[in-house]
């Protein structure tokens, strides 16, 4: 069975499209099958995925509003070499239809639940808000990723953005957990960036990924050009974090079903 991942965090700019985006297309790189949700009306995950997101024909919106069928709406050709639920302007107005909708916030889940044997991971590309759309990816996921920046207010949002995935959870999907804290736009040199980085350490612990994502310009310049970083430039910095990323996920996803087996046991 496919592992759901949304990657959210309801503070902007901290990384969240690049992290779903360059981690869908490492998976991908592995050789496992992988399905990026881009459910951010900015649709910038569909365009760093070489999708214009102006002439795409079906996106979220028609899975979700419309309950068009999965394979009239997944996009199975992108830059990423993985597939794709694509996202623009019309997000937005799923935001409004799906209050008016019954049992709204299981519309992703339900969506998925046919086809995710048909995948190893599935990414969710969350908007930097707590709308209609997060809450629907929430319900839908296994677990969540956090990706931060190492600084004060990223600190502070973090516990904001705890106490909001446990009463999400206990409202629509008691069996979400925190899969992992990434931390981004990493600076060694930044003595603040350090001491945030161990006070997350001591506060999460193995939440918290070893795996750190650099400041790279190549990873910036990528979406510019319609596709993840490993695709642009391989032997960049962000590009080589980010497969390393998809290892020590691969290898916590064993773990995890090794663990399930021997319960079952």
């Amino acid at each position: 069975m496919g592992r759901i991942i949304a990657i959210a965090n309801q503070k902007g700019g901290v990384g969240k499209t690049t992290t779903a985006v360059n981690l869908a297309a490492s998976m991908a790189a592995t050789r496992r099958k992988v399905l990026l949700i881009d459910l951010d009306p900015q649709g910038n995950a569909t365009m760093g995925s070489g999708i214009d997101k102006y002439e795409v024909e079906n996106t979220a919106y028609e899975l979700l509003v419309d309950q068009k069928p999965f394979q009239d709406v997944v996009v199975t050709e992108t830059n990423g070499k993985y597939h794709l639920i694509a996202a623009n302007g019309d997000v937005t107005a799923a935001d409004v239809k799906l209050m008016e909708e019954f049992a709204r916030e299981q519309r992703l889940a339900s969506a998925l639940k046919p086809v995710r044997d048909n995948y190893d991971f599935i990414f969710i590309d969350c908007p930097p808000s707590l709308s209609m759309l997060t809450v629907n990816a929430m319900a839908a996921a296994d677990s969540i990723l956090v990706p931060m920046q190492c600084e004060y207010y990223a600190l502070e949002g973090l516990t904001a953005l705890m106490d909001t995935i446990e009463r999400l959870a206990e409202a629509v999907n008691p069996q979400l957990q925190i899969e992992g804290i990434l931390r981004t736009m990493y600076d060694p040199r930044n003595r603040l960036a350090n001491d945030v980085s161990e006070q997350l350490k001591a506060h999460f612990g193995n939440k918290v990924y070893r795996t750190v994502i650099p400041r790279n310009v190549r990873l910036a310049e990528a979406p510019s050009f319609g596709a993840p970083a490993m695709y642009y430039d391989k032997s960049s910095t962000g590009a080589k974090a980010y497969l390393s990323l998809a290892g020590e996920l691969i290898r916590r996803a064993e773990q995890l079903k090794k663990a399930e087996t021997a319960a079952e046991a």
